[in-house]
């Protein structure tokens, strides 16, 4: 399976960089305009930061673009501005120490009209309101070694203080944690079906609701960015929705919400061909997530070299519960510290005509450490608590009956768990592991099933799982047994290393075809 992975991946970036060529090679008369530059301050702009450019900024955008395209420049200073449309060929460089401020009146964010968009099945969370818009726009950079910061709180506070005096009529006002709701508040980025897009070296601020929001866009590149994402609720660092040839490298991200997210809105469509490498990733909710919107789906994903800290969820969570495909995923290399959870793979059915599947996942060389406090306790804008009290939570694996997980091998990993669970505590004994609900059409969660019986993997409705040279710790003594799989199909074990306890630390209940090594038979309990 990691051959087959890693030569699908090799063959899709080989295109890629051919395509890349081949373009390149093509440059007539018309390259001379797009090399020209456009320095702003020149056009109107005025780098205060308390006038209003939008206008200014728009139109030599504008004006570039009908030129056959340029970069437009942005000296030291800070330029305050509404929503911007990237027009195609238009690049915008931003040199030291100039800042391109987001305006903090909700009505210089207009939703933009992008038609030939696929239907939705769901807009919950699907505005197309941001700091900069762009709707089949292709080939541009954005770049520099400036910043550009969306003011996201006084923006959101802004929103919020317009609803209660009655001026914001219909900003879908969200009563469940009383705050506007996230189609209320703009992003940071918002790009639809724009091709050859690269976003590099800058540092990119605050945005109100998403950072950087992309949807069916093909070869997009996100590299060396410092992606700050905690100004209020629902601040993904970056979401990237039905795309194709992505990579994401060299990227730091603090985020109130997931850290780097994929996502799937639309059927018949998926994220394909995507690479993220030598991330920094700090999160408020999961590090990296496939999900929650999972319409379409996932297939030949790279994920490499992370270091993920003070994460209130999953370092990894893989969820298909839309009745998306996810397929072909490796994950290796990571770091995780004082992080919630380790791993999180689901497959529910929240939505869509039918369950979707999950299938050859390989994960490997990881090292988590979860901690038996709160992650994210130092975080001034902390994702919402889970609503009961419970004992640490371990990794878990789970399909719904009749649609199972497949093909999922976990190597070389290390994970060291606090321990310290408490039988007083929701406890579920193993003559009763029916007790844990299926939860079939929740919201994918590592909490969602409440309580579980194992310490370190829980693993239901599964066919194929390897785990090959875990090493397993616990800091403090734990009731509860390392693995618990429940209706489980084909479990291999080898080279597991468990804390030495006196009670049983592999439970199997209505399991077939087990291959357990040696080192683990004396742990072994069948229900």
């Amino acid at each position: 399976m990691k051959n087959r992975l890693n030569y699908r991946l090799a063959r899709t970036f080989c295109l890629f960089n051919i395509i890349a060529l081949c373009f390149v090679s093509g440059f007539d008369a018309s390259a001379k305009s797009k090399h020209k530059k456009y320095v702003v301050t020149e056009f109107g702009s005025v780098n205060d930061g308390i006038t209003i450019n939008t206008l200014a900024i728009q139109t030599l955008i504008n004006k570039v673009n009908k030129r056959g395209g340029g970069t437009i420049v942005f000296p030291t200073g800070e330029y305050l501005s509404g929503s911007l449309l990237m027009k195609s060929n238009v690049n915008l460089y931003l040199e030291k120490d100039a800042i391109l401020l987001g305006s903090i009146n909700p009505l210089d964010y207009p939703q933009v009209d992008m038609p030939g968009r696929p239907k939705l099945p769901s807009r919950d969370d699907n505005s197309q309101m941001a700091f900069l818009v762009a709707h089949k726009a292709n080939d541009f950079t954005i770049s520099g070694e400036g910043k550009i910061d969306g003011q996201g709180r006084a923006l959101a506070l802004t929103i919020d203080s317009l609803y209660h005096a009655g001026e914001l009529v219909d900003p879908k006002y969200s009563t469940r944690r009383n705050r506007p709701h996230e189609t209320a508040r703009p992003k940071l980025f918002r790009f639809s079906q724009c091709n050859n897009v690269n976003i590099l070296n800058l540092n990119l601020w605050n945005a109100s609701c998403w950072g950087l929001s992309f949807e069916l866009c093909k070869n997009l590149t996100l590299d060396s960015l410092k992606v700050v994402n905690r100004a209020y609720w629902n601040n993904d660092g970056m979401d990237i929705t039905d795309c194709t040839n992505v990579r994401i490298t060299n990227c730091d991200v603090d985020s109130a919400d997931d850290g780097i997210c994929l996502k799937s809105y639309y059927p018949g469509y998926c994220n394909d061909s995507i690479y993220i490498a030598n991330c920094t990733i700090r999160s408020s909710a999961s590090a990296i997530k496939f999900g929650t919107a999972s319409y379409g789906g996932f297939k030949n994903v790279s994920i490499k070299n992370i270091n993920i800290y003070d994460t209130f969820r999953s370092a990894i969570a893989i969820e298909s519960v839309d009745g998306g495909v996810i397929e072909n995923i490796e994950v290796s290399n990571i770091v995780a510290e004082n992080t919630g959870n380790a791993i999180f793979i689901r497959l529910g059915h929240r939505d869509g005509k039918k369950p979707g599947r999950i299938k050859n996942i390989y994960i490997h060389d990881i090292k988590v450490q979860v901690p038996f406090g709160i992650p994210d306790l130092a975080y001034d804008m902390r994702g919402p608590a889970v609503n009961f009290f419970h004992n640490p939570l371990p990794s878990s694996i789970s399909g719904i009956p009749g649609h199972l997980v497949e093909d999922v091998m976990i190597e070389n990993i290390e994970i060291t768990y606090p321990g310290r669970s408490s039988k007083g505590m929701a406890y579920v004994p193993l003559s009763r592991l029916n007790m844990v609900p299926e939860r079939i059409k929740s919201y994918p969660e590592f909490t969602m099933f409440g309580e579980l019986p194992a310490w370190a993997f829980y693993v239901r409705h599964v066919k194929g799982i390897t785990v090959k040279n875990v090493n397993l710790k616990l800091e403090n003594e734990d009731y509860r047994p390392a693995f618990v799989f429940d209706q489980v199909e084909d479990i291999e074990m080898d080279q597991v290393k468990l804390p030495a306890v006196k009670h049983k630390q592999v439970v199997l209940k209505e399991t077939k075809e087990v291959k357990l090594s040696s080192d683990l038979e004396g742990k072994k309990k069948e229900l």
